[in-house]
């Protein structure tokens, strides 16, 4: 666990620079706008221990799977989002020798992520190995009013010395991933352009032919005036630059911008890139820096007007959510349904920048209260769209007759996952996804959502669950064998309760909507079912037959749900026992080791009992809580905050608070060792949960909103706006009472502690335990 960002509510801030923390800040510092995105690596040259990182949204590359054996429904490649042109390159060279900050002496160094405003900071002073000592601040910031735009202000001041600046303004394409099979470059150059509007770098993916195009004019200002660039002359692949040379005086500032776009052949025709790319550049440098710098500011603040929350009393926990918020709104907004949610989001690699199941568990009710609603509906879109990608995999693996098995990795409908365990067993990303319908119709009202897109998605899961049970003669129960269930420490297990309960309520759910679209729309019901071949009589009654003769493994003695057959056979060891120098054991253990342990990875009985709260009574609850939590190792980013929401469930405040700070602080505080590789983007949907949901008590039932509120000792205070079919709710909760405010036109009714409340329409109400005041 590291601990050197400074504490402050609307800034991430960290002082002094210290190398062997570098990677982890340029995650931390990471901006995007959902249509590209960046590391905060540094504008000049840096030769220490860096991950560069451009990326562009939806970009991929399908790298060649590499293992050691083969197995038939293997995926053939691993999709890739791709590392993309490095737009904002400085070579900077004082009097011949170049600023480096890995080879001279840096003080007065400090970042700030200003969260409020969407940009980041930077400052420091550096003395040069000839003892030339300058000043620099630098800006930068990836527009959310234009998402095509990205810009920067570098300012460098040379403080003892007056002398030569030669200044280097690139655009570098030569680049490769990180973990890229054989150090392979996925990127070809196919066109280049300089003029006065700027230098325009053309880029196409090999294999799959995306063509990127990244834009940049630079300008450069001294006390003299506007210096004038010329051309490198130099000519090389993948590689624009232009030059200038400035007479630099002690105590003057040189100011060097940059504004660029990136645009690709996903939004444009690939023979009019640079044309296009020419009016968007054209039309940013018109406007200028400043400018464009409060266009951001303004956009934020609508962001945060409909999606901040305000802690009072615990500064940690203020600048925890803020940061998991800021990133959720850099990395999606909803305006493309081709995009979805990649768990690293624009600040790093790993997981290859593709789509998990964790955008359905986890980032749907985010964007469902803090977002229009078209937001949410478009990451279910997305799915849709891969339908037929899903029985296509489901083919692969031997299902028939209109099956689906959506994909665990993903970036157009295909399966690129390259672990066997994960690819063939862990199926339940399938309820996921068919759950999230549900919850999005439960929340918004948008039943037609069914009849428009859910349905057909419904069914296809539908009929996967039904093949991929069999009957148990010795049960006389259907089982679900050589699975693994949200807990990646058990491969291959049979009758996992998580994944056979969500079966269960999937093959429900298919039949309930079914009669729901057939008796809504008729005519769209024969569509479908034509669509489809659904063969209604047979089918339901096969559904209904495995959802309820499904084998769930239950010990009476303990009242508990068996995570899976045998669960008990294992030792049963309990973290507490753990020696601080075995953790985590993902590193520090053998998988051998951790396969025949208890220790879980994440949630998995308890993501079931968090789905399906409502079925379970509050004892049920809590001995499985007490139970499974006491071995969770909590490894897994998505583990904490279902943790959280169950222990507030529970009025185990204490459990609760902790397990917020711990995934609202998860990448701030590097408590996995592995913020360098990039943000954990998903699970920071998971934070947001664990406030609205864990600590308000937020809940849908009947169709209204219901809280059970209770407020962390360590708070003084907490308050959200909760976007609720169509209205704005501002909601505070105190050690007193919680306050509704409703500026809409309608009334609002409203469940607090189990008592119907009715919000005026543009009026405020305050409950203290259920009673109106």
């Amino acid at each position: 666990m590291k601990n050197y960002i400074q504490a402050e509510e609307w800034n991430i801030i960290e002082e002094g620079f210290d190398p062997h923390l570098n990677k982890i800040s340029e995650s931390l510092f990471s901006l995007g706008n959902g249509r590209m995105g960046q590391r905060a690596n540094f504008e000049e040259s840096y030769s220490g221990d860096t991950l560069q990182g451009n990326y562009v949204a939806g970009v991929y590359y399908p790298d060649k799977t590499r293992v050691g054996w083969w197995k038939n429904g293997y995926p053939e490649y691993f999709a890739k989002v791709l590392n993309a042109a490095n737009w904002m390159g400085l070579g900077i060279r004082l009097d011949g020798e170049e600023l480096d900050l890995n080879l001279c002496k840096v003080t007065g160094f400090k970042r700030i992520l200003n969260m409020k405003e969407g940009y980041l900071e930077r400052s420091f002073n550096a003395e040069l190995a000839s003892g030339k000592q300058i000043s620099v601040t630098a800006k930068r910031f990836f527009s959310i009013a234009n998402d095509e735009i990205a810009a920067l202000h570098y300012q460098l001041t040379a403080l003892n010395f007056s002398g030569k600046l030669e200044l280097t303004s690139f655009i570098d394409g030569d680049v490769k991933n990180q973990d890229s099979n054989y150090d392979e470059k996925f990127w070809d150059e196919v066109g280049r352009t300089q003029n006065d509007s700027g230098s325009y770098l053309t880029m196409r993916t090999k294999k799959t032919d995306f063509d990127v195009v990244t834009g940049v004019k630079t300008l450069v200002f001294t006390k003299a005036g506007q210096s004038q660039l010329s051309a490198d002359t130099a000519v090389k692949d993948k590689y624009l630059a232009e030059l200038t040379a400035v007479d630099l005086t002690a105590g003057e500032a040189v100011d060097i911008y940059k504004i660029a776009t990136n645009l690709s052949s996903q939004n444009y025709d690939s023979a009019e890139l640079t044309t296009s790319a020419t009016a968007v550049l054209e039309a940013a440098v018109l406007k200028g820096f400043t400018a464009l710098l409060e266009e951001q500011a303004a956009a934020w603040a609508t962001k945060w007007e409909e999606g901040d929350i305000i802690i009072e009393g615990d500064v940690a926990a203020q600048q925890a959510i803020r940061f998991n918020i800021f990133q959720l709104n850099q990395t999606y907004t909803g305006k493309d349904a081709r995009l979805n949610i990649g768990p690293k989001g624009f600040t790093g690699e790993k997981y290859g920048g593709s789509t998990y199941w964790d955008t359905e568990a986890y980032c749907i009710p985010f964007y469902l209260s803090t977002a229009p609603q078209e937001v949410s509906k478009n990451l279910l879109v997305y799915r849709y769209k891969h339908l037929e990608k899903a029985i296509e995999n489901a083919q692969k693996l031997g299902f028939d007759k209109g099956a689906a098995l959506y994909p665990m990795v993903t970036m157009n409908g295909e399966e690129c996952h390259n672990e066997w365990e994960i690819t063939f067993e862990e199926i339940h990303r399938n309820g996921a996804i068919a759950f999230a319908i549900f919850n999005y119709i439960r929340y918004t009202g948008d039943q037609s959502y069914l009849k428009e897109y859910g349905l057909e998605v419904l069914i296809g899961i539908a009929r996967f669950w039904k093949q991929r049970v069999n009957w148990s003669e010795a049960r006389q129960q259907y089982v679900m064998l050589g699975v693994t269930g949200p807990n990646e420490y058990e491969n291959n297990v049979n009758n996992n309760w998580y994944t056979s309960t969500l079966a269960a309520w999937c093959l429900k759910y298919a039949v309930e909507a079914t009669e729901i679209v057939k008796a809504e729309d008729p005519a769209r019901y024969q569509e479908i079912a034509g669509k489809v071949n659904l063969e209604e009589a047979q089918e339901f009654a096969d559904w209904k037959a495995v959802s309820e003769n499904i084998y769930l493994p239950y010990d009476e003695e303990k009242g508990i749900f068996l995570q899976q057959d045998g669960f008990l056979d294992k030792e049963q060891t309990l973290v507490s026992e753990l020696p601080a120098s075995q953790r985590p054991i993902n590193q520090k253990w053998s998988w051998d080791r951790i396969l025949r342990s208890c220790f879980i990875k994440q949630a998995d009985v308890l993501q079931g009992m968090y789905f399906f709260e409502d079925d379970y009574d509050m004892e049920s609850l809590r001995r499985n809580f007490d139970f499974y939590e006491s071995r969770t190792v909590h490894e897994s980013s998505l583990s904490p905050c279902v943790h959280s929401i169950l222990a507030a469930k529970l009025n185990d405040g204490e459990k609760a608070y902790e397990f917020y700070l711990r995934t609202s602080r998860l990448d701030l505080d590097d408590y996995n060792n592995d913020t360098e590789d990039g943000l954990h983007i998903t699970s920071m949907a998971g934070t947001w949960m664990s406030i609205v949901e864990g600590f308000a008590g937020m809940r849908v039932r009947n169709n209204q909103l219901s809280f059970s509120p209770f407020l962390p000792e360590q708070w003084n205070s907490f308050s959200f706006n909760i976007g609720f079919r169509g209205v704005q709710l501002k909601i505070k909760v105190t050690r007193d009472d919680i306050t509704i405010v409703n500026p809409a036109k309608t009334m609002m009714d409203i469940n607090i502690f189990n008592q119907l409340h009715s919000v005026p329409a543009g009026e405020t109400v305050i409950a203290w335990k259920g009673m109106a005041v």
